[in-house]
């Protein structure tokens, strides 16, 4: 099976030299990597251009939503894709070099499987941790939302994916919690129970900007409950609302 890793990249030159290695040191050698850059004003076209063999796409229009911009990335991405399987990759994460090889060998062995993820070894500073299994994801609307770096798609099933998640609304429900929606309302949760992504948390990335019970976070919940309900209504699906739903409206209810 051929792997297509599809990048996106905005601002992130100090970061895709880890990125590209980590790629060209896979063990799984049927690879091709697909990078776009979205109009970055930073030095990353020079930087990406020293490599060889990765299609890079450079985009000049752009919304003011980075949740819009990183999904245009992707799609823009898989039409110039010819693997069988996506792998998605922010440009500030990169694997760990069996990656590929292990996802790949998942689909092989689970051949009605259409989705995987992957669990992400976090770099914040100076620490190092793995994220385990959350053995809650059930009994929760979302449970743990995995990276958008540890999802990977078999190509043939991205248009399903894609039709039932994406939209221009909910402008802060990134690509992330979208699939992982989707994987567990349509039965598609499955899970490499294995760290094989690392994922930087720093100031000034997209995370750092939701800190826990903040009113960015709080808002950003709230939001998150009315896609879910969007999402579940537009596909005749089925969710009660619980206590979780009840305080995020309370709350944002006071904050401005």
């Amino acid at each position: 099976m051929k792997a297509s890793i599809v990048i996106a990249n905005y601002n992130n030159s100090n970061f895709i030299n880890d990125c590209i290695n980590s790629l060209n040191s896979q063990t799984h050698k049927d690879i091709e990597i697909i990078f776009f850059d979205d109009n970055s004003i930073d030095n990353s076209i020079d930087v990406i251009k020293k490599f060889n063999d990765v299609k890079v796409i450079q985009n000049k229009i752009q919304t003011k939503f980075g949740s819009l911009n990183q999904m245009n990335a992707f799609k823009k991405c898989i039409e110039l894709s010819a693997g069988d399987v996506i792998f998605f990759l922010d440009s500030d994460d990169y694997f760990r070099k069996d990656k590929v090889e292990k996802v790949i060998n998942f689909f092989l062995e689970n051949e009605k499987k259409k989705i995987v993820f992957d669990f992400p070894i976090i770099l914040k500073e100076n620490e190092r941790f793995n994220i385990k299994k959350n053995k809650n994801f059930l009994n929760t609307y979302w449970g743990y939302i995995h990276p958008t770096s540890c999802i990977s798609i078999k190509k043939e099933f991205i248009s399903e994916v894609f039709d039932k998640t994406l939209n221009d609304k909910f402008t802060d429900i990134w690509l992330d919690i979208r699939v992982l929606l989707f994987s567990k309302y349509f039965n598609q949760y499955n899970t490499i129970n294995e760290n094989l992504t690392f994922y930087r948390k720093f100031e000034g990335n997209i995370s750092s900007k939701f800190k826990k019970f903040t009113k960015t976070w709080w808002k950003r919940r709230n939001e998150a409950h009315d896609y879910l309900f969007y999402f579940t209504k537009t596909n005749n699906l089925h969710v009660k609302k619980n206590l979780d739903f009840y305080i995020t409206k309370f709350i944002n209810n006071f904050i401005k």
